[in-house]
């Protein structure tokens, strides 16, 4: 049923595109209980990653957004300011960023953020530049 969903939701996301004339979708749909991020462009697949989001207590927020705002050299006002390299934030103060702790990858253990590996999260970033934010969409899900 998930898949069905995500289908559905990357299908009305393209053919807004093409009625719009952007420069292409970008779509990051999150899978808690993997631990996962499949991107797609334009609908089609295009990387399957490891991350890691909230660990127990601190949980990575559930729903469907489009990028905010980018931030290549972030560093967290919250946590001492850890690196986010990379960092695109889609609700509040929430992003999908780089991470130093490439060995908790596939675990939860972060503070509510989805971290990539740095490679990973510079390929995202320019992506969602090249299509622009409101044509990258980020999708948290059980």
């Amino acid at each position: 049923m998930k898949i069905l969903s995500v289908t559905l939701l990357i299908m009305s996301l393209l053919s807004f595109a093409s009625s719009e004339g952007t420069a292409g979708q970008v779509v990051a749909d999150v899978d808690l209980s993997e631990q996962a991020m499949r991107v797609y462009l334009d609908g089609e697949e295009i990387h399957l990653w490891q991350v890691s989001t909230g660990r127990e207590g601190k949980a990575t927020p559930r729903g469907i957004w489009h990028a905010q705002w980018l931030s290549r050299d972030h560093k967290s006002s919250l946590y001492n300011n850890a690196p986010m390299p990379y960092s695109i934030f889609f609700t509040g103060n929430y992003a999908i960023h780089g991470t130093n702790e490439i060995s908790k990858l596939g675990t939860p253990a972060s503070s509510g953020c989805i971290r990539l590996h740095p490679d990973n999260a510079a390929k995202l970033f320019a992506l969602t530049r090249m299509v622009g934010l409101r044509n990258m969409t980020v999708i948290v899900q059980d």
